[in-house]
């Protein structure tokens, strides 16, 4: 009569599979992180048929009750390392100096509300002019039916 050994579990355990899991996870947020760029602050932006491929660098948003919010300090891959901060349009003028004396290729991005005065979008775009900085107006992507119905007028 064969008897056989009682079956003993392995002592080593294999993290083979569980590090494939990790990787594949690691590239699945990397990914969705770069897409999805959440902003707390609420700016309804006007529509417009071209778009820009230009990613600026600094960002200068303008909500509804005309207040300033600059969010900068963003690196090459997108990973936000300074938040938003409410300044004052001297602190706003101060800061385009800083940035421009640091970089004077950088660009900026100005996000204006649709309902903000147009004055205030020209004191920003006056601001970056005399700071020597591109700015670049930011906005949202037109249906395709108001872009033909803009084209049709013309």
């Amino acid at each position: 009569m064969a008897l056989k050994k009682p079956f003993r579990p392995m002592e080593a355990f294999s993290m083979s599979s569980m590090t494939d899991v990790i990787f594949l996870l690691l590239i699945f947020f990397m990914v969705t992180s770069t897409i999805i760029f959440p902003s707390a602050i609420d700016v309804n932006l006007p529509q417009s048929t071209e778009q820009t491929a230009l990613k600026p660098v600094t960002e200068v948003y303008v909500d509804s009750a005309a207040n300033y919010y600059l969010v900068e300090d963003r690196n090459s891959d997108d990973i936000l390392l300074a938040r938003e901060k409410k300044v004052s349009s001297e602190e706003l003028f101060e800061s385009l100096r800083r940035i421009q004396s640091q970089d004077s290729l950088r660009s900026v991005a100005l996000y204006a509300d649709e309902r903000v005065d147009y004055g205030k979008v020209i004191e920003i775009l006056d601001l970056a002019a005399r700071n020597r900085l591109r700015l670049v107006l930011a906005t949202r992507a037109a249906s395709p039916s108001a872009a033909y119905s803009q084209s049709s007028e013309n």
